[in-house]
């Protein structure tokens, strides 16, 4: 019988998630999510409408009124209809996603929206909380980390690309502040499920962590063929 699989890949900025996560679901025919880019969208909706980052009761309503669409192929973000894939990846956005991240009623409004998304549909879905929180029942969970340094070189390059070009030093700063607040935060901490397998992707190359998470997912899965999509 064909079933829902859930893939859920959780680990701090840098490590390589949306990557691997997009390449995985493409290779398997998957749904990908990218829970990252919600709570940027919703932090760019409050850069917008002049909301104080610290106004909880504001985020919290925009978070539930948000219309967050997610396109796979080609990878696309929208905001209430307007494509806003690239908006979002503006540098400052990165650290006012970790603020908005940090607030409960936020949490709340968009893990119901991502739970909802995969009601449907084998889904390969990526953040900080998937495998503790958002699907704590996930058929596989995988934690994908990375040695801090090599987390700053990578993020650095995504910004040169995009002529967006600070200091190796102010990234990796910026980096360690979102790891402290996400992993001490209240709501959601970032953490290691008990039952995720751990994946340094530090020493590997983007193809051989690919191939490593897909056998690890054909291994828990029936080898991979009995799924919904």
């Amino acid at each position: 019988m064909n079933r829902r699989i859930i893939v859920a890949i959780d680990g701090p900025g840098g490590a390589g998630k949306s990557t691997i996560a997009r390449r995985v679901a493409a290779r398997l025919g998957f749904l990908y999510i990218d829970t990252g880019a919600m709570y940027r969208a919703v932090a760019l909706w409050a850069a917008r409408q002049g909301t104080d980052l610290g106004d909880v009761l504001a985020l919290e309503q925009l978070a539930l009124a948000s219309d967050i669409g997610l396109a796979s192929d080609p990878p696309r973000v929208t905001l209430n209809g307007e494509d806003v894939t690239e908006e979002i990846r503006a540098p400052e956005m990165a650290q006012a996603a970790s603020m908005v991240s940090a607030v409960s009623g936020v949490r709340r409004a968009l893990v119901d929206k991502q739970r909802r998304i995969a009601e449907n549909a084998s889904v390969v879905m990526e953040g900080r909380d998937i495998g503790t929180v958002v699907f704590p029942h996930a058929d596989v969970k995988i934690f994908l980390d990375a040695e801090p340094e090599v987390r700053a070189a990578r993020r650095l390059k995504e910004m040169e690309q995009k002529a967006a070009a600070p200091t190796k030093e102010r990234v990796l700063r910026e980096l360690t502040e979102r790891d402290q607040r996400d992993r001490t935060r209240t709501e959601s901490p970032l953490l290691q499920a008990p039952d995720a397998i751990y994946v340094d992707s530090s020493p590997h190359t983007i193809e051989a962590v690919e191939e490593l998470i897909l056998r690890i997912i054909r291994d828990r899965t029936t080898n991979g063929k009995d799924y919904e999509r």
